[in-house]
């Protein structure tokens, strides 16, 4: 993909990342954002202060306002959240060229259809190609140029590792694959799991608290996944299992950092955005659509609905039937 132009979309961290990201990998790039003076700020000083504000980019971003600079872009990444998609896309797709292949980067399920990122992609963008971009990845890490691994799905092998290739340095190392709903629903998922187990350790239930839960949970996330159209081996890999880890590791996860407040009974207003606790609404129905076992994510769902207590769900979990592990 040499001397083609590429375009990010969403100027918060993730967008910001993901624009140093490409520029490292020597694409040429410009980044969409909705705020002209935080765009002029990337542009003119290499900072972020609202999303980043502790970084100075190692790359000057070229930053715009104006959706006219996707006409050109070959590729175009969202970095725009699961919940926004469908309200953004509309003032963008006039701009998007007919061949041009869109990365989704969002991370959830929309709550109001119950339809995945790309699918709503799909829907507002007919008869482009799509791709998903997902893995342990923190914004942070990601901006400044530290060692990350992602996986990088599309429809087929050669588009995936076509578009791995391009994005990757150094310091960035994108994985292919062509199991799209794998990648995407690993994603969505974890956010529900880095939530509970936040929980766990707002509770002071300890770390071996936390890692029975992260095994439990990754039991569920395999067998949800599959059942939403994902392949089992996928979740093994860094969209599944690497991003539940990394979600669940500390509270630089806005969904692990979430599920703490709750557990410690703080007032979770004005928190910064935790996907999952958007994705558990739709994600409880499609439990039970599929008729899948899921005890943890239900519990989650019904704790931040407030239907029980923190305390009440643990001893929930805890007073579940003795059973073989496997």
């Amino acid at each position: 993909m040499a001397n083609e132009r590429w375009a990010i979309v969403g100027g918060g961290a993730w967008g910001t990342a993901l624009a140093c990201v490409a520029m490292r990998a020597g694409v040429q790039t410009s980044l969409l954002c909705r705020d002209a003076a935080a765009a002029a700020t990337l542009t003119s000083e290499g900072r972020n202060p609202r999303y980043l504000p502790d970084i100075i980019l190692p790359e000057r971003v070229a930053a715009m306002t104006d959706p006219a600079i996707l006409q050109d872009a070959s590729v175009i990444i969202l970095a725009i959240p699961a919940q926004s998609l469908r309200a953004a896309l509309p003032a963008l797709v006039p701009y998007i060229l007919q061949d041009a292949v869109l990365i989704n980067t969002a991370k959830g399920i929309e709550v109001a259809t119950g339809l995945m990122p790309s699918q709503v992609l799909a829907e507002l963008c007919p008869n482009r190609r799509c791709a998903i971009l997902s893995g342990p990845s923190f914004a942070t890490d990601v901006a400044v140029g530290k060692p990350t691994a992602v996986t990088l799905a599309a429809g087929t092998d050669t588009l995936a590792l076509k578009l791995c290739r391009a994005l990757s340095s150094d310091a960035f190392r994108a994985y292919a694959s062509a199991d799209m709903a794998g990648v995407e629903t690993g994603g969505a998922l974890k956010n529900v799991y880095a939530i509970a187990a936040g929980i766990v350790i707002g509770m002071g239930y300890g770390e071996s608290a936390k890692a029975a839960l992260i095994t439990r949970a990754f039991v569920e996330l395999r067998r949800l996944g599959v059942a939403m159209g994902g392949q089992e081996q996928t979740y093994m890999g860094l969209s599944g299992f690497g991003d539940l880890m990394l979600s669940c590791a500390s509270p630089q996860s806005r969904n692990f950092g979430y599920g703490m407040a709750l557990g410690r009974g703080e007032d979770l207003a004005g928190r910064p955005l935790a996907e999952g606790a958007a994705t558990v609404q739709i994600a409880g129905r499609i439990v039970e659509r599929h008729g899948v076992d899921a005890p943890i994510l239900q519990m989650t769902r019904r704790l931040l609905a407030g239907e029980v207590t923190p305390q009440d769900a643990m001893q929930a979990l805890l007073a579940r039937p003795i059973k073989e592990e496997f």
